[in-house]
């Protein structure tokens, strides 16, 4: 049925397969081949594997960016096949955090106007947005830089800022894809840290897309996606 509740669950996908057709191939490349996976509230995840595996597909399937070829995917409990775009785009809202390796903050908002934008987008009044997004900022160790904009901020600065915007809405679900891949490896530590700590206070469910194994062994359970499955290390 479409968006029919799942369980308890921040992130189930069944048999999700995927795959793309490369320029001038002439056949597709599959690169998810009936991929099964549960992420409990709480959970941290940590995928890895080589480039080209399917990682970053995994994650933009899982946070209702793609649609699956085949396959079901939940997200907080809500089944997403066959909602509308609208709807799609509500489960991204109010139920995933987003952190990329680029950090995608926008120059001319303030650090605080950053974080509280997805709240404000979302219908919030800018005072409850700001509040929230102040509190956010203070919760990953950014407590009075909220009136700087993201040039006067370090790169582990503006990472943590990301990790507070992907956060502020207090979704079930946040999913990082190489959330230190752009920082030095002191840096990366920190923000590291910064997000650990985040979604294990609020119990957010987290999966990480990462090469670094120093995050994967803070992580409860660490995959390998190879050849289209994910396999337990």
């Amino acid at each position: 049925m479409v968006g029919t509740a799942v369980g308890t669950a921040s992130l189930v996908l069944e048999g999700v397969s995927h795959g793309y057709r490369r320029p001038g191939a002439a056949e597709d490349v599959h690169v998810l081949r009936g991929v099964d996976l549960t992420v409990a509230p709480g959970e941290l995840v940590a995928i890895t594997g080589r480039s080209g595996s399917g990682k970053s597909t995994l994650l933009h399937l899982a946070g209702a960016l793609a649609v699956p070829e085949s396959g079901h995917i939940a997200v907080a409990g809500r089944r997403l096949a066959g909602l509308s775009t609208a709807a799609l785009a509500q489960v991204r809202r109010r139920s995933v955090g987003f952190v990329f390796q680029a950090f995608h903050l926008l120059p001319g908002l303030t650090l605080a106007e950053n974080v509280a934008l997805p709240l404000v987008l979302d219908g919030a009044d800018r005072a409850t947005a700001r509040a929230r997004a102040i509190a956010a900022l203070d919760a990953v160790g950014l407590d009075g830089l909220g009136d700087r904009r993201p040039a006067e901020l370090s790169g582990g600065q503006q990472q943590r800022g990301a990790v507070a915007r992907a956060l502020v809405t207090e979704p079930a679900l946040l999913l990082a894809d190489e959330p230190t891949g752009n920082l030095d490896d002191e840096t990366a530590a920190d923000v590291l840290a910064a997000l650990v700590g985040a979604v294990r206070d609020r119990g957010t469910a987290c999966v990480i897309v990462t090469h670094d194994q120093s995050i994967a062994a803070m992580t409860d359970r660490t995959f390998v996606l190879a050849d289209g499955a994910l396999h337990l290390k």
